[in-house]
């Protein structure tokens, strides 16, 4: 390839977070000015380098998906939107072929990359990378969904995003159809406890979930600036992939929000020490003015200013005007006044000369009062206090029989 385009290529490995994104961070460390990705897209838009997404090509039976989808929808004047996994888009207008001329209400989705480069009409609809047009007057919550792919991710996100319509699929790799029986509003039942319990919280962990999603920097300055307003406490966190050993080295943080893309965002948090929320569910437990509607956001740029979701947060108000309410997990009460932004605060000091090591660390991070609270520590330094020795040779062999040990006389 390198041969044939004139350009220096390199191969991209295991990727940072997750492999449905585009590693820019990779790909700047051997200067890349393009990014060819290979491979399951979750079609986020990149921050900084121009990408050119190979989906691969998955055989599809066309003929088999026609017939499963005349048997979930009988009746032809069904409206009907049809969605698809990315490595199925090669066989989409095969299909609209097909059935277009049987159904006059279906409407094929189109696989875009990036952002739109201009406004879009009301009844335009454009998310998760995909963008299609409704005409029903009761607008998208008339339509169904039939989805050309197998189950994941990506059809969780699909289904827990416009809850309003039912859900049928067909897996090309087994040929199955059927009518998607996950149930949406237990699903959104468990996000609202996880709301609650992101209401509870008084220590946040900001988790860096991403970091070539463009506008994640933006997020994580208002998730900041929202949590400051609630009155708690928050740290960011870059620990890679998050996993349960990860996370449980925090154990003063109380909750976890994960910025990542929409796709990654839905971490299934029940073998961890502390629940992960996304931050939409942030917002509703933190921003009073934010009400749930019904309608389950996953891509976090909706809720940065000027986006379609983004809602403003109300003025603060003095504590001592403050109505407080009651925690439904825990039964007691708690403050539910929002912080002054304009009151002055303290600068962070810089200066680390203090008494002992222990009040430099509480000069360096907040963190460090839970730590010295912690009956173990880590190892210790003891800087000087251990003797120099040469290095000498150790022991040889295997753990039950080092080559330098006695052996016991029969």
């Amino acid at each position: 390839m390198e041969a044939a385009t004139g350009a220096e290529m390199y191969i991209l490995g295991d990727t940072t977070y997750g492999s449905c994104c585009v590693d820019e961070v990779a790909a700047e460390h051997a200067g890349a000015e393009a990014v060819l990705h290979y491979g399951p897209a979750c079609l986020s838009p990149c921050r900084k380098l121009p990408v050119l997404h190979i989906f691969g090509q998955q055989p599809l039976d066309i003929g088999c998906c026609v017939e499963a989808f005349r048997e979930l929808y009988p009746d032809r004047q069904s409206h009907v939107v049809v969605l698809n996994d990315v490595i199925y888009a090669h066989a989409m207008g095969e299909l609209e072929q097909q059935l277009c001329p049987e159904y006059p209400n279906i409407v094929f989705s189109r696989v875009v990359c990036g952002d739109p480069p201009g406004p879009t009409l009301p009844r335009d609809v454009r998310q998760f990378g995909r963008q299609f047009s409704v005409d029903a007057p009761g607008g998208l919550q008339d339509y169904a969904m039939f989805y050309v792919g197998a189950e994941g991710l990506a059809l969780t996100s699909f289904m827990l995003t416009w809850n309003q319509c039912p859900f049928s699929s067909f897996d090309p790799a087994t040929g199955c159809s059927r009518h998607e029986t996950f149930n949406v509003n237990r699903a959104l039942m468990r996000r609202l406890y996880l709301v609650e319990r992101a209401r509870d919280a008084r220590v946040v962990g900001i988790l860096v979930g991403t970091l070539g999603v463009a506008g994640y920097l933006a997020v994580l300055q208002h998730l900041r600036e929202l949590l400051h307003r609630a009155g708690k406490r928050s740290y960011t966190l870059a620990v890679g992939k998050p996993n349960p050993a990860k996370l449980a080295n925090f154990l003063e943080v109380d909750i976890f929000v994960l910025v990542a893309c929409a796709q990654n965002s839905l971490l299934d948090s029940s073998d961890f020490y502390r629940p992960v929320v996304t931050p939409y569910e942030l917002e509703l437990a933190c921003n009073p003015a934010r009400e749930w509607t019904g309608n389950y956001l996953t891509d976090f740029r909706d809720l940065l200013p000027g986006a379609c979701a983004h809602v403003e947060l109300p003025p603060a108000v003095p504590a001592a005007e403050a109505v407080p309410d009651i925690s439904l997990i825990t039964g007691e009460m708690r403050a539910a006044h929002l912080c002054d932004p304009s009151a002055p605060q303290q600068p962070p000091s810089t200066v680390l000369a203090c008494r002992d090591q222990t009040r430099a660390l509480a000069e360096i991070s907040p963190a460090a009062s839970f730590l010295e609270s912690r009956s173990w520590r880590g190892l210790e330094q003891q800087l000087g206090q251990t003797p120099v020795s040469k290095a000498v040779q150790g022991r040889r062999g295997i753990a039950i029989a080092y080559e330098d040990e006695g052996r016991e006389q029969p």
